[in-house]
């Protein structure tokens, strides 16, 4: 099992450190256009292999994708990070023109991948790989869902003073502040919904704390975080490396399903040794489904701004 990472800033980093600790996939190389810092990222972290004892080799490459070749998965990280005040969709610009050249360079080495998109503005940079790119879309996946929903759980845990091992919740729709949609109706503590434990009042903040989870940090930081999203690409991995059959929200071309077309937006997703195998159709209360068409909308809105 070869993993590629394309960028070795701290969410490329991030991620290529989860995925060698987790000791599932055989190789990992990383990918950045600076001179020697993905081969310095690399070098770091393989010292790290016997005080965390992980036997994945990591290596490192500046700008050769010869290195890439014959990968099963790709993570493209590449692109600006958020600065403070900024929003996902001002990035846009920058980040197209580079998703666009890394993923045709990733399926060029490896035409059998699955590529995982994370640069933002992730949904719409996951419709713009469907749309350059020859890939089926159960092979191209965006990292979004997954890091928002882990988001949700934290906020629901912390306010009904709860282990986070009793929390299970998910978050669908756009990746962006406004367009999230944090599924109440079905976020629960051991089973039981949540709405049990704390007010609507309380309930409808931890929705709002969700939707600026990464403004939060990227304001407190002074740039995007990276080891929850480095966490949650490494889930998404480790669920199609290991044939999982895992459920995660993510960002897929929607044919259809909950009353969509032709846009990438987060729904629930089997993932498996195919990449995305199954999409799930959850129901929504009203205001979700309202959300959701709203997010939707939003999304469509910044597609709009490709240049394809």
């Amino acid at each position: 099992m070869k993993v590629t990472v394309v960028g070795a800033g701290a969410v490329g980093a991030s991620c290529a450190e989860y995925i060698a600790i987790k000791n599932f996939a055989s190789e990992v190389v990383i990918l950045d256009i600076k001179e020697g810092y993905a081969e310095g990222k690399a070098m770091d972290l393989m010292q790290c292999a016997s005080l965390n004892g992980f036997d994945t080799k990591i290596t490192g490459s500046t700008s050769d994708y010869s290195k890439t070749a014959n990968s099963d998965i790709c993570v493209i990280t590449s692109g600006i990070p958020r600065k403070p005040g900024m929003t996902r969709e001002e990035l846009i610009g920058i980040n197209a023109g580079i998703v666009k050249s890394v993923s045709a360079s990733l399926v060029e080495h490896s035409p059998n991948t699955i590529l995982i998109v994370v640069s933002n503005p992730m949904d719409t940079m996951t419709y713009l790989v469907h749309q350059t790119t020859n890939l089926p879309k159960h092979r191209i996946i965006g990292m979004g869902g997954a890091l928002d929903s882990a988001r949700f759980k934290y906020r629901l845990a912390e306010a009904l003073d709860a282990p986070i091992s009793d929390i299970d919740g998910m978050v669908i729709g756009g990746h962006s502040d406004k367009g999230m949609v944090p599924l109440t109706s079905h976020a629960t503590r051991n089973s039981i919904n949540v709405s049990e434990f704390i007010t609507e009042e309380r309930l409808n903040q931890v929705k709002e704390d969700t939707k600026v989870g990464g403004a939060t940090l990227t304001k407190l930081l002074g740039t995007s975080a990276w080891y929850a999203p480095g966490a949650a690409v490494s889930g998404l991995v480790q669920a199609i490396a290991c044939d999982q059959k895992k459920m995660f929200p993510c960002s897929t071309l929607l044919d259809g399903e909950y009353g969509l077309s032709d846009l990438c937006i987060g729904v629930p997703v089997i993932l498996g040794r195919n990449g995305i195998e199954k999409i799930v159709d959850v129901p929504l209360s009203d205001a979700e489904k309202a959300h959701m068409k709203e997010s939707a909308e939003g999304v469509k809105k910044t597609n709009g701004l490709l240049e394809l």
